[in-house]
Order: C-alpha cells, then structure tokens, then sequence
C-alpha cells in the first residue's frame, strides 16, 4: 500500500510515484486524490458538484471552470459515472457531470496498487516451438481488439488507448527480437516473409488464424470488424477497406477468402476465412496433402440424380402472397448473427450449422413454388442442388428403397467435398410424403411403405436446408407433415396480384390496339404459370398476322381455351416482377 499512503501523504502531488503514469495536470491529480481518501473512508462514488464546492471556490461560480477537467479524467479511463446510458465519451459535455456520481476506475486502483501498468514482459529469448510464436501473436491481436473498443469509446472503463499502445509497440518489438534470435523455422513467419505481407495484412491474417484456433463464432470475421481493428480514424477505415476489397493481394494471393451471407437490414455482409490449403500448411506444418474446395458444377457432372441451379432472380423478384413472404424473411433471419447466437446459447442450434430448415412449399400449380425456392437460394447466395421426385419409381423392388438413400447420401457428399451449404430442393414430393398404406396391402403397397418410411428417417435427421414442393398439404402423412418445420402456402394471385403479373409478362416492345384493357385480363382467375402460358401463346398467335397488334380479345380467347382444357397440372417455375 505504499503508492497509496505515497499519494495520498504527499503534499506536493506532482512528486508522488505515480503522477508520472497519470499523464495529467497537477489540478486533475488533486481531484484523483480527493477521491481516493473519500473512497478509503467507505465512500466508493462521489457527487461531482459537491466536489467542485469542497475543492474550489464558488464565488462567481468559480468551480464550475473545473468540470472540464473531470471530463479529461473520464476520458483517461482513471474515473467513471453511471448516471447515463452508455454513449461515446466525446460526446458528453463536462456539463452533463455537474449532478452525478463519479468513482475511480479499477485502472487507477491498480495503478494504487502497483505503481505502474507497464508491460510486464518477460526477458527477450528464442521461441521454443511455433506454439510459442503463435500465443504472442495471439497475444497481439487481443491487445489491437482492446484498441479498437477504446477507439469505438463506448465504455467507460478503460486503461487508456496509449498505454495499451505503449504495450503493443513493445510486445512488436518482443516478437521481432525473438525472431531474430530464433535458429528454428517458425512456419507463419516464413510465410509472411514469403508472401511479402504488409504489417497490415499479417494482423489480418493472424485475426482470423486465432478465430480458427478459438473455434468460435466470432464477429472478427466480419469485414467492417477487420477493418475497424486496424485502423485509427474513418479516414483509415475508407483507405484500409481496399486490403478486404476484391483484387486485394490477400485475396488474389488466394491467402484468404469470403462467404457473402445476407443481414437483417437486406445488405450483404462478408465474412472472411483463411483458405483451407494455407491454412493447413500453418496449423499442420508437417503434412503436404494439399486440401481444396471443390466446386459444386464440376462435381454434378460425376453423377445423375442432381441438378445444379444457379437463379438469376431473388425473393425481390417474385411476386407472392404478403404471409408467404413474411414467413420467408423471418426464415432469412436464421442467418443473423445475433439470432444464430442466441440459438447456439439457448441450445437449440449447434455452431456453424447454417441454416437448419425443413419446409414445403405447397399450393396450385403455377403459382410459383419452383421459382421461389430457387430465388430464396439466390437471397441466401445458395446454390441448388434439385431433385426431380419421379425419377425415384423403379421397375425393380428394392432398388427405390436404395434410391431414397442415395439421395441424401450423395446430398451429404457434394457438400463435403465442396466445403458448401445447397439447398436440397424436392419438386413434386407428393408420393414421398402421402399418406401410407395400411390393412390389406398389395407387394406394391409394401414397397411404396418401405420407401416412405426411409425417406420420412432421412427427413428426421437431415441436417441443412430442404424444400419440398407438392400440390396438395391435405393429402400428406401426418408423421411428414411433424418433421417440416416451415409449411408454407402458395394461394392463387389475387386481381391486385394479377394486374401486376399482366404488366410485367406482356412483351414490352410489341404494338397494342389503341382501347388495349389490361384491368380486363386481370379479372379472369389464373395463376403465374398460365399467365405466362397465355401470353407466349398469344404471341405465337400474333406474330404469323401480317399487322401483328396485340388485341385485348387475343387475350381472352385464349384465356378461354386455357380455362376449357383445364391446364390446372401445367407445371411453372413461377413468376417473375421483372
């Protein structure tokens, strides 16, 4: 306790032991002591006003000058107040301290106790292993993460941005030395040295090194995280984007790579890993395999069940039933970060499992089933890998149970083998998810039951995102219909809804009579798909007239020849609002 009876004893405060660590004025320490002998009389904060009365004069409100004073002591981190929200301390005025509480900090106690908050670090001497190497880098990223919070100036509590950068310079300096003094080969500084990677770069790369060691979920993947823990000021942050940028030397170099994942607020957002062979060679230094991610197109020429889809349109550009949508955009949320982490905590999700969602898509045919499943892909920047149901009937007993098992086997192997998350999607599920048969059944029956039963055991433990499609709900197996956790209806447009659907599909450079009425093609009932079957067939119509004009009669004509022949089991792909 000597630094404390030092200080506190000490007429002149400018030569007690620790003035020099306070980096402050004469007046601004008489303040931190008149705190700390309120404070070891049992008095832990203090009011800032009866402060100011005790210290200073009133008199012209003489005491009231002094306040700006306490608000530098706020920002060195030896004081704080809990009178407010959490906000940045710039932009408290000293005149939002005069009526609350202020206390010391844990730092300034320390500095009591120890009389320094230097670096406390160990004689300089060669690395032992990689290992060694590897926790001092370690060690500097955390030190950059405590910067950046104190830059951000959110919190109250803190030791103070240049003493942590006092400690950082010397830690870098550490590491350099030990370096230099090191006979064995550390393998990431070897890499640094080989790449030519700018002191910039390498905390970037280490950042993401110890998220890879830490095994977490951490935001310090995220690119605006990246940037903001190297960088000083906005200024820095708008220049230093262009490390993370595409073209960027990290990302030519193909040292690291990103994922595109969709945020709560409808933006995309990066999120950054080092790519698989680097950063084997770094954590497994003694093997060579070479490990690459794989492309999903290359590998789906090797086998006959899938169907690679890549959509050029997303959720934005299909029209849909405003509960269809809703109950899509909150299943978009599933990729929020702060969802996932409240999942992960309560238990419910595992860690970096993506999207776990089972769901049918169910409704009319045309209304657009195929056409969103593949567009939500696109929001979610999946890829699909669909599956076309009737392919699965087999002429041969016993070869339809296997086929439903190579389903989901070769599912699961695509998506190892390419380090990816595809949608499975299931068109015309309907004799998978019937309901089965029961008393008196035919060797077909029996076969039909066997299938059922091992798809509806691949639904239960399917881990990913599946969507089937099928025409009626009313007709599934109540033992399917339990596994789905999303099941999600696909009604016919409304006349607001068609009207839409009309002006979008009508050709747009094609001539139209002059009483042209779309609003009465908008009142017969029709779906997506006949729309569009409507009008392709109009225009063929059309196109062979020598005038070829679009006539508002062409329309319902043909719209009647469509609604005579029934063409309800037409299959589509959907709609489309451009």
């Amino acid at each position: 306790m000597k630094n404390l009876v030092n200080f506190l004893s000490t007429k002149n405060v400018e030569k007690t032991t620790i003035f020099v660590h306070l980096k402050c004025s004469k007046i601004e320490a008489e303040m931190l002591r008149f705190l700390a002998q309120k404070y070891i009389t049992g008095e832990d904060d203090f009011l800032v006003l009866a402060l100011l009365q005790e210290l200073y004069s009133v008199h012209n409100f003489e005491h009231l000058e002094h306040l700006s004073k306490l608000k530098n002591l706020l920002e060195l981190g030896w004081i704080h107040q809990q009178s407010f929200t959490p906000m940045k301390i710039s932009e408290v005025t000293p005149l939002e301290l005069l009526n609350t509480a202020v206390g010391l900090t844990s730092s300034f106690l320390r500095l009591l106790q120890e009389g320094s908050l230097e670096a406390d670090l160990p004689d300089v001497k060669p690395y032992a292993d990689h290992l060694e190497y590897l926790q001092d880098q370690f060690f500097r990223i955390e030190l950059y993460q405590k910067i950046s919070l104190i830059r951000q100036n959110v919190h109250e509590h803190s030791l103070g941005i240049d003493r942590l950068q006092s400690k950082l310079k010397l830690l870098e300096v550490r590491i350099d030395e030990r370096v230099a003094q090191t006979s064995e080969n550390l393998v990431l500084d070897k890499f640094f040295k080989t790449k030519k990677m700018t002191n910039l770069e390498q905390v970037i790369f280490i950042a993401l090194l110890r998220e890879e060691y830490s095994a977490t979920d951490a935001s310090l993947r995220e690119m605006n995280a990246l940037i903001d823990l190297i960088s000083l000021d906005d200024y820095d942050r708008i220049k230093n984007r262009s490390l993370l940028e595409d073209g960027a030397n990290l990302l030519s170099s193909e040292i690291i790579d990103y994922e595109e994942m969709l945020n709560p607020f409808g933006g995309i957002s990066r999120a950054f890993y080092i790519v698989d062979d680097v950063l084997q060679s770094i954590i497994h230094p003694q093997k060579r395999k070479k490990v690459t991610r794989l492309k999903l197109g290359a590998l789906i020429e090797e086998q006959d069940i899938f169907e690679l889809i890549d959509s050029d349109t997303s959720l934005d550009d299909v029209v849909l039933n405003d509960k269809t949508r809703e109950t899509l955009d909150n299943l978009m949320q599933q990729v929020d970060k702060e969802v996932v982490a409240r999942l992960i905590k309560w238990g419910i999700k595992e860690k970096k499992s993506g999207i776990d969602a089972r769901i049918i898509f169910y409704g009319a045919a045309g209304t657009g089933k195929t056409m969103t499943a593949y567009s939500l892909a696109k929001s979610l920047k999946r890829q699909v890998l669909a599956f076309d149901c009737s392919k699965i009937l087999s002429m041969y007993v016993g070869e339809s149970e296997k086929n439903v098992r190579k389903i989901f086997d070769t599912f699961y192997e695509l998506s190892e083998k390419t380090k990816t998350e595809p949608i499975l999607l299931l068109n015309e599920a309907d004799q998978f998810l019937g309901a089965r048969s029961s008393g008196t059944i035919t060797g077909a029956d029996q076969m039909h039951n066997q299938m059922q039963n091992i798809f509806l055991e691949q639904i239960e433990n399917f881990r990913g995102m599946l969507i089937a499609t099928t025409n009626l709900l009313e007709n599934i197996d109540k033992a399917f219909s339990r596994r789905f956790n999303y099941k999600i209806e696909f009604k016919k447009p409304d006349k607001k809804q068609r009207l839409k659907l009309w002006e979008l599909m009508l050709p747009v450079d094609a001539p139209y009579e002059k009483n042209f009425d779309i609003k009465e093609l908008a009142t017969y009932s029709l779906t997506g798909g006949q729309i569009s079957l409507i009008v392709k067939n109009t225009a063929y119509k059309v196109a062979v007239r020598k005038k070829s004009l679009f006539k508002t009669q062409d329309f319902v004509d043909e719209i009647k020849r469509e609604k005579d022949a029934n063409f309800d089991s037409e299959k589509s792909m959907g709609f489309l609002t451009k």
